[in-house]
């Protein structure tokens, strides 16, 4: 242990504007050694944040941090069948004794709990835990920042502003509304929703909807040490330094079909500075030790070039969009020619090469939908396919923009070009952040573009920028597609209802347009006309330009010599965490 005391400064972040967010890690099939597993011993993760964003399975919304606690803390009713490749995406029964039974149209869904599953006091788990687990979402004013597909879904009616008439567990408004949407008898519990929804079982792997023992909920507390159903439970959680994960001496195998818990512990070391947290792989240090970051540029190349080290890293595309969200919220981003001048006046040449280059950044993109969704994916026109796009950017072309946006909006082109103002990125902080900051900062300076960063801790960045009173003129976010269709990706990024909309766009007057789409899409069940609207509107976020600089990214991950059943579990974009071991 005595590696980690080497440093325990809280800074910075896993998250670079050129590489990846810090939600964001690797992905790819790793290559794995055919052995055979081995049970016992000490796992070791490591990472530069000081944190997770969330604990709590009602608030946790990124890909690394779903895989970590639905593997060794939470069970859900469903879950994705923990093996690499494609077949790691298909569904797979959990909690529950099959993957639903729909009915009315997948109107109504219904799901029976499987015996002997149990809470970490030995207390059976029972279906008012499910139908309370699910109800803890409404309560807005205390559950913050997790997916809302469970609110949006969910048959209960909406008030004049949108907001749904039940406000969740604490205050248990509207609670007869909720219990004709969520109901048990027995142990089935039954889910009617307000429209025709073939994949809801898919929504119901997320943390969100699995159950929580209403006796054991502390509110925003429980944020820190939530109560356990899976092979291990939360020994203790010190931000800044470590969280501790102990088996669950409750859980049987039996009742687990998707669970293999190998290791006798997990620790979790937060903080660590990146140079000590990367010179730790390099030397493999701790080799029972998964990295959770990436590591820095110079250090990654380092890394893939020693051949020593081919068994213990993957290099390739992850599910995930990187992008920089525009706030077009009155008062920030609001102007159209401003937008479009600052996409254009990047330097990408410069960024990718911080990056490592094409073999560890990846590409641009152009579309908020990768092409790895295959049918829902079309090239868009504009943006990078502008003739007047240019990789090292275009301060003449953002100037002309610039001096449209002076007649068009003075007010953003006075935010904008004032050196008393000026444009403030959100990043997390990270020292290539710091680099990366320093080469836009040139490149708008070169568009007349005044450009100024608030860096934010790693662990709270996304809490921070999910805060609309919080949140600057532009925040860095990446986004996968939570299944295959885009209906969890453009409405979860573009509409209100949304769970990851950084672009408070509900005001900009071309929002109505694509919110009308939007809602007619999701309920289209002809798929190819379905697939056809997607990307229509994929092409209309990009004209908006309420996205800026997005990549198709690739990410590499690293773990320590000793560390066993390595995988990438494709649904997640993270490793397939609750198969690995420590090796003898």
């Amino acid at each position: 242990m005595s590696a980690f005391k080497t440093s325990r400064r809280l800074i910075a972040s896993t998250a670079v504007i050129a590489l990846a967010v810090g939600v964001t890690i690797a992905s790819g099939s790793a290559a794995t050694a055919a052995e055979k597993p081995v049970t016992g011993g000490t796992l070791y993760m490591i990472t530069h944040a000081e944190q997770f964003d969330h604990v709590d399975p009602a608030r946790v919304y990124t890909g690394r941090d779903i895989a970590i606690f639905n593997s060794y803390i939470y069970r859900n009713l469903v879950s994705y069948k923990p093996v690499p490749g494609a077949t790691g995406s298909s569904l797979v029964a959990d909690l529950a004794t099959n993957t639903g039974v729909p009915s009315n149209a997948a109107k109504t869904w219904k799901f029976t709990l499987r015996s002997g599953v149990t809470w970490e006091d030995g207390s059976a788990i029972t279906c008012a835990d499910v139908k309370y687990g699910v109800s803890r979402p409404f309560a807005q004013d205390v559950i913050t920042d997790g997916p809302q597909y469970l609110v949006g879904a969910l048959d209960i009616p909406t008030a004049k502003d949108g907001s749904s008439k039940y406000k969740g567990p604490y205050t248990r408004k509207g609670q007869k509304y909720f219990n004709k949407a969520v109901s048990c008898s027995g142990n089935t519990v039954t889910f009617n929703l307000n429209r025709s929804f073939a994949d809801f079982n898919y929504a119901l792997t997320y943390p969100a909807g699995a159950p929580v023992k209403a006796s054991k909920d502390t509110g925003d507390k429980y944020d820190l040490k939530p109560f356990a159903n899976g092979p291990y439970k939360i020994a203790s959680y010190k931000i800044g330094d470590t969280m501790e994960l102990v088996r669950n001496s409750k859980w049987k195998k039996s009742s687990d079909s998707v669970r293999t818990p190998y290791p006798d512990n997990i620790v979790i070391r937060f903080g660590l500075a990146e140079d000590v947290r990367d010179q730790i792989m390099l030397d493999d240090q701790i080799p029972n030790t998964l990295n959770l970051d990436g590591l820095q540029p110079a250090n990654n190349r380092a890394f893939f070039a020693d051949p020593s080290k081919k068994d213990q890293r993957s290099n390739v595309y992850d599910p995930y969009v990187r992008y920089g969200a525009m706030n077009v919220s009155k008062g920030h981003m609001d102007c159209l020619d401003v937008r479009k001048a600052v996409f254009f006046a990047f330097d990408n040449d410069a960024l990718i090469e911080l990056a490592g280059g094409k073999v560890f950044y990846g590409e641009l993109g152009d579309n908020p939908v990768k092409p790895v969704l295959g049918l829902d994916y079309a090239k868009t026109t504009g943006n990078i396919h502008d003739p007047n796009f240019k990789g090292a950017g275009n301060p003449d072309y953002s100037k002309s923009l610039l001096a449209k946006a002076k007649t068009s909006c003075p007010d953003a082109y006075d935010r904008a070009t004032n050196p008393d103002k000026g444009i403030t990125y959100d990043l997390a902080d990270s020292a290539t952040n710091q680099k990366a900051a320093v080469i836009v900062q040139d490149a708008m300076a070169k568009a007349g573009i005044k450009m100024k960063f608030n860096f934010i801790p790693p662990g709270q960045y996304y809490s921070t920028v999910m805060n609309p009173e919080k949140q600057n003129d532009i925040s860095y976010g990446g986004w996968g597609a939570d299944w295959a269709n885009a209906s969890t990706v453009l409405p979860e990024l573009f509409t209100k209802e949304g769970g990851f909309n950084l672009n408070q766009n509900w005001d900009d007057p071309a929002y109505a347009a694509f919110k009308k789409k939007s809602d007619v899409a999701k309920v289209e069940t002809d798929r190819a006309k379905q697939a056809k609207m997607w990307q229509e509107l994929s092409q209309y976020v990009m004209d908006q330009y309420w996205i800026v600089r997005v990549s198709f990214g690739k990410s590499q991950q690293s773990w320590g010599s000793q560390v066993g059943g390595v995988y990438y579990w494709e649904p997640q974009g993270s490793f397939g965490y609750g198969q690995l071991y420590v090796k003898n």
